[in-house]
């Protein structure tokens, strides 16, 4: 009797551990929120997810895709595993460049401690079929296996583009179906399945990246905004954080909330990639030569200037925050600088749950002195991101941006009143040399291999 009463016992046991859900948003630029600033966009969503936890205005990313999840997922500066570049992204395709599987996600750090892991979305850190979320922690993967699709009939569009819809490894033909409800529709299901808990939630938009595809109840809203860039972004921004809107709400109808942890963030700046468009005739995607399908451009970043691919603030700083009722303050900002990086260890601690002896070292840092007190100093006195040839470092006010293609560099104030306009390289060579030995330093220790 006193046995069958233990394993009675056992699933309350494991619901005490908190939840974990990632909500990570793509290419949603520096300040695209209302809660940030952007007044012209519709986020009601979002904007209560700060009003119920803590806003970051100093959180950063990095400056695309791939290094951004890396960092998100592992802990560790991106370069660590090998993410040094685009990663592969047609699993079809000879092996190129992936995630190395000795790094250790999130998922897998929280499943021996009996938590379900779902990843549904974007994974983007490798399509091989002997990498990916499976092969990572993730008990179930629905989604795209590189950076982004056409929302309708799922095929990734650069080039003469691919079908890059899967479950797991096994291909997924749903032609017509809108991908952000499909990806939406199996969080909801995986929150149902998994209520009595402990799970881990990853819930990668692929929105609002291009193609700027909004649901039309959307797109109405916006229909007599005179600026195409605001009209077109607007919509798509109200279409994510609907979808936000429709995780949060399925954790409050089953009492979830309270004991959830819940992460909002973006991967990197908003994009200017407005180019985009079919260049070639027989396209397997089905579209015309000339078929654009492109950012709009309409991001919002306030007083700073950049965009994704860039190193400057409107490339790599990103809207964040964090949720968890339970135990956080609601509605306070923390202006200190945090990473991507953080969440790792910042969960781990809130879970009870310790890293396995022998596991990577971690470049992020708890971040629960910063949430609980307003003056806690940010455990970062120096800020590195490399990305391709090009890389950048920031201490203090100042950053340096530079290539190992040559030997340009500029270098920006944070503090100016017009922030990363002026190239201050020139006056100031100390400072500059100054800020190059600390990147090579840096480059070296996670063995950069540009």
């Amino acid at each position: 009797m006193l046995l069958f009463l233990l394993f009675a016992l056992l699933p309350r046991a494991q619901a005490a551990r908190p939840n974990v859900v990632i909500l990570f948003t793509d290419d949603q630029g520096t300040l695209d929120a209302g809660c940030y600033g952007a007044k012209h966009l519709i986020t009601p969503n979002i904007d209560k997810l700060a009003a119920t936890g803590v806003k970051f205005t100093q959180a950063y990313a990095h400056t695309v895709c791939c290094p951004a999840r890396a960092a998100l997922l592992t802990g560790r500066h991106p370069q660590r595993g090998g993410v040094v570049h685009w990663t592969q992204g047609d699993m079809n395709a000879a092996k190129g460049i992936n995630m190395a599987l000795e790094e250790v996600t999130l998922a897998e750090a929280l499943k021996p401690a009996g938590y379900r892991t779902g990843l549904f979305g974007k994974w983007h850190l490798g399509a091989h079929k002997d990498y990916g979320p499976k092969k990572q922690g993730f008990d179930e993967f629905f989604g795209i296996r590189d950076g982004f699709i056409d929302n309708y009939n799922h095929y990734f569009l650069h080039p003469r583009g691919f079908h890059d819809l899967y479950e797991g490894t096994k291909t997924v033909k749903n032609p017509g179906e809108y991908f952000p409800e499909l990806m939406v529709k199996r969080s909801l299901k995986f929150i149902e399945e998994n209520k009595e808990g402990p799970f881990f939630l990853y819930a990668a938009f692929n929105i609002p990246h291009y193609p700027e595809q909004a649901l039309k109840k959307h797109e109405t809203l916006f229909k007599d905004e005179p600026d195409p860039k605001l009209r077109s972004y607007g919509a798509i921004m109200a279409t994510t954080d609907y979808y936000v809107g429709q995780i949060v709400d399925k954790l409050e109808q089953y009492g979830l909330r309270e004991n959830t942890i819940l992460i909002f963030m973006s991967d990197n700046g908003h994009s200017e990639e407005t180019g985009n468009k079919i260049r070639n005739d027989g396209h397997l995607s089905g579209y015309p030569k000339g078929h654009f399908y492109g950012a709009s451009g309409g991001g919002y970043t306030g007083k700073w200037i950049g965009q994704k691919g860039s190193f400057l603030e409107g490339g790599v700083r990103v809207p964040t925050i964090v949720s968890f009722p339970a135990k956080f303050p609601k509605g306070v900002v923390r202006d200190q600088i945090m990473t991507a990086m953080d969440w790792f260890p910042t969960v781990l601690n809130l879970c009870g749950v310790k890293q396995a002896e022998g596991s990577p070292k971690l470049d992020g840092h708890n971040l629960l002195p910063l949430i609980e007190k307003a003056n806690a100093p940010s455990k970062y006195r120096s800020l590195f991101f490399a990305w391709g040839t090009n890389w950048a470092v920031r201490e203090g006010d100042w950053k340096l941006i530079g290539s190992t293609r040559n030997e340009n560099v500029s270098l920006h104030n944070l503090a100016e009143e017009k922030p990363e306009v002026k190239n201050h390289a020139r006056e100031k060579p100390e400072k500059v040399s100054q800020l190059q030995a600390l990147y090579s330093k840096w480059a070296e220790q996670v063995k950069m291999k540009w």
